[in-house]
């Protein structure tokens, strides 16, 4: 065991990743393991230790998540009105059941996590074929906001099936 908690050392990479941004003009390549921790800790997950070649970053340990693998992407949104946010490329040709997308405002904190699963990411990126962005998995955060469920979210906390929120710890 470390000296420090893990949810220690996240809470100081986000401060560390605002004020190297703050400093540089430039991010920390950081959001992937805030993203991974984010949505292991507020969606019942369990964060993948080795991923390479998995396909997927964490498995629901706990409630209708339980045993779903999820590809989890991270994105810290520093300008809401500018567009054209992307997501991390899919690793559309390996094993997984869902999709998480972590969205961070500027100071790296968690304010919406949308869920998709295969079927409809699969289907969203057949429909437009030609283009090489669908060819290679990737989306735009507003394009996978369209078809995607938002499933927690800062003010609110986790929302179930029946769209009532809930909010309480580790939701």
């Amino acid at each position: 065991m470390g000296l420090y908690s893990v949810e220690k050392l996240i809470e100081e990479t986000r401060r560390l990743a605002m004020e190297y941004r703050l400093a540089t003009g430039k991010p920390l390549p950081v959001t992937a393991e805030i993203a991974n921790y984010d949505a292991a800790n507020l969606l019942g997950l369990d964060v993948v230790k080795q991923t390479d070649g998995v396909g997927y970053d964490c498995v629901g340990i706990e409630g209708k998540r339980k045993g779903i693998r999820y590809q989890v992407k991270g994105r810290a949104i520093f300008d809401e009105l500018k567009g054209g946010q992307r997501m991390g490329q899919l690793k559309t040709e390996q094993e997984w059941d869902a999709i998480l997308l972590v969205l961070m405002d500027d100071s790296f904190h968690t304010y919406e996590i949308y869920e998709a699963s295969r079927e409809k990411v699969m289907a969203s990126l057949n429909e437009v074929k030609n283009s090489n962005r669908n060819k290679r998995g990737a989306f735009s955060v507003a394009r996978f906001r369209a078809f995607a469920d938002l499933v927690w979210c800062k003010e609110e906390g986790a929302v179930d099936d029946d769209g009532v929120w809930e909010n309480h710890p580790g939701s």
